[in-house]
C-alpha cells in the first residue's frame, strides 16, 4: 500500500516530510513544533514573505513553489517543480488547474490555493492539498500534512489545528 494508514515500515530509515501550503506569512506554533521533526519540507505556495522561506529552511531542506500571492520577492521561485524524496516522486504546483495532463512518473501531486484539505488517489497517483495552516479563512479547518516515506512507499497524516488557535 503506497498511501493511507495501513503501511508500516521500519522507523530507522523513515523520512518525515512536512507538506504545507497557504501559510500567508504565518507559521503557527503547532506547525513549527512538527517542523522540528521533519527531514524535508514541501510548500505549495502563498508563503507571502521571504522571512517565512528563511524560517522554513532553518528546519529542514525546503522544496517550494510560487503561489498567486507571492509577489516580486518570489520572482525566482518556480511555478512548478518535481522532486524525489525517499523514493517518492512529487509534482508540486500552487493551483490544481495548472497540473499538466501528463504526470508520467509522479507518485504524488501536491497543490494548494483552495485552503481546503483534499486527499484523493487517481490512476495510482495521490492528489494532495494540505489545506492552509496560515491565517484562518472563513470557517475552514486549519490543516497541513505530515508524510512518512521510505523506498517509494509512504503514508499520510492529516494534521488539524484546533479551532481555538489564533
Amino acid at each position: 500500500m503506497r498511501s493511507g494508514t495501513g503501511w508500516t515500515g521500519s522507523e530507522g530509515n523513515m523520512t518525515r516530510i512536512a507538506i504545507l501550503s497557504d501559510t500567508h506569512g504565518l507559521l503557527r506554533p503547532e506547525v513549527t513544533a512538527r517542523l522540528e521533526q521533519a527531514d524535508v519540507i514541501l510548500h505549495a505556495g502563498d508563503i507571502n514573505t521571504r522571512a517565512i522561506v528563511d524560517q522554513l529552511e532553518s528546519y529542514a531542506p525546503l522544496y517550494v513553489v510560487r503561489g498567486n500571492n507571492d509577489k516580486e520577492w518570489a520572482a525566482d521561485l518556480p511555478h512548478s517543480l518535481t522532486c524525489t524524496v525517499a523514493g517518492v516522486r512529487f509534482f508540486m504546483v500552487h493551483n490544481k488547474k495548472d497540473v499538466p495532463k501528463d504526470l508520467a512518473g509522479a507518485d504524488v501531486v501536491v497543490y494548494g490555493h483552495s485552503h481546503r484539505y483534499a486527499q484523493e488517489e487517481r490512476d495510482g497517483v495521490l492528489w494532495l492539498n494540505p489545506g492552509s495552516c496560515g491565517r484562518r479563512r472563513f470557517d475552514q479547518e486549519i490543516t497541513f500534512t505530515m508524510m512518512e516515506a521510505e523506498n517509494g512507499r509512504f503514508r499520510v497524516e492529516k494534521v488539524v489545528i484546533p479551532q481555538g488557535s489564533k
